[in-house]
């Protein structure tokens, strides 16, 4: 029998902090149709004569930040991931990384597991949410270059962990050694989303953001909406860790342009919680499971410097799972129970 494949996707990152290199991953990346959901005409425009040009440069120069001699954050975790879990799950099992803009590729990695005569091919867009313009994209990709194949073998997609277990208790021992109870307010800081976005993914088209709580509650309605999912993880965490709901947050980081996306903005609510005479937080960035430049560069200088200036002490950012063995055992068996093995 052949080797069960497996294929593991994460966003992607520059192939170095240069500007050249920048300028290509932002261009693959925000050319995709599921990142800026607009019509072709205008996202060429806006990405290849404005965004582009512009935001490479000073990109460039976070990336340069957070890049050490192992490279990219990123790509390092990612790399050591997928070592790990290859040997947790053996012989039987093929598994590649890939990034969905950038590399290693997407078609490489499929390229591989077909030259190595996979008996089937399970993908896990490494996004514990579901967003159309992560795992959707991921998903659409794959099912593109597959479907291209003369044979094709049985594919199956993971299409959200936002409430795996394993994960959840990963990132809650990453937060005790930091004692969350010794700290002001705890900061669930989830990456952005545009609001239509949101809106796009209800189905019912009766539900979202018809009302100030409606991703307060995971339903049959809202279960693959973005957010709702996001407060399922933060609320899956703070009851890992006992935290009462009066003593965190959530917000969303990384918004891009002036059209209204996913609140509260991570700003606002630090400004909120300076005016409150908090000093001390405690964020948790449970969208991503490796660090990256959103999680050291946004979070650990931005918000903190931004924090400081309110009259805020600290921010203090909760590692990401990246390679702590529990995060790698949840996903070994996140594999298995999805391929009934």
């Amino acid at each position: 029998m052949g080797k069960k494949g497996v294929l593991l996707v994460n966003l992607g990152t520059p192939d170095s902090p240069e500007v050249g290199d920048v300028k290509r991953y932002l261009d693959q990346f925000l050319m995709d149709e599921r990142v800026i959901d607009i019509n072709a005409f205008s996202r060429t425009m806006l990405v290849k004569g404005v965004i582009v040009p512009f935001r490479s440069p000073k990109t460039a120069k976070l990336y340069k930040e957070i890049w050490d001699e192992n490279g990219s954050p990123l790509l390092y975790y990612s790399k050591i991931q997928t070592a790990m879990v290859q040997e947790q799950l053996g012989p039987d099992y093929h598994v590649e990384l890939a990034m969905r803009y950038q590399n290693p590729s997407i078609p490489a990695a499929l390229a591989k597991m077909k030259a190595g005569l996979v008996e089937s091919i399970q993908v896990i867009p490494m996004f514990p949410q579901y967003a159309s313009a992560s795992t959707g994209s991921v998903i659409q990709l794959v099912m593109e270059l597959v479907s291209k194949w003369q044979t094709i073998p049985p594919v199956s997609f993971v299409n959200s962990f936002h409430d795996n277990p394993g994960m959840i208790a990963t990132f809650a021992d990453n937060a005790r050694k930091y004692q969350p109870e010794t700290y002001d307010q705890i900061l669930f800081s989830f990456h952005g989303l545009p609001e239509r976005q949101l809106i796009k993914c209800d189905h019912s088209q009766s539900h979202c953001l018809k009302s100030a709580d409606c991703c307060q509650t995971l339903t049959d309605v809202n279960k693959f909406c973005y957010s709702a999912q996001c407060h399922d993880t933060a609320k899956l965490i703070a009851a890992e860790l006992q935290i009462p709901s009066a003593q965190y947050s959530v917000c969303f980081q990384s918004r891009l342009g002036k059209d209204p996306w996913v609140q509260p903005y991570t700003s606002d609510v630090l400004k909120q919680l300076a005016a409150a005479g908090k000093k001390r937080l405690l964020v948790f960035c449970p969208a991503f499971v490796a660090d990256c430049l959103e999680t050291l560069y946004e979070v650990t200088v931005e918000y903190g410097e931004e924090f400081r200036k309110l009259g805020g002490e600290e921010v203090q950012l909760v590692s990401s799972l990246n390679d702590n063995p529990q995060w790698i055992s949840a996903l070994v068996k996140m594999i298995k129970d999805n391929q009934g093995a």
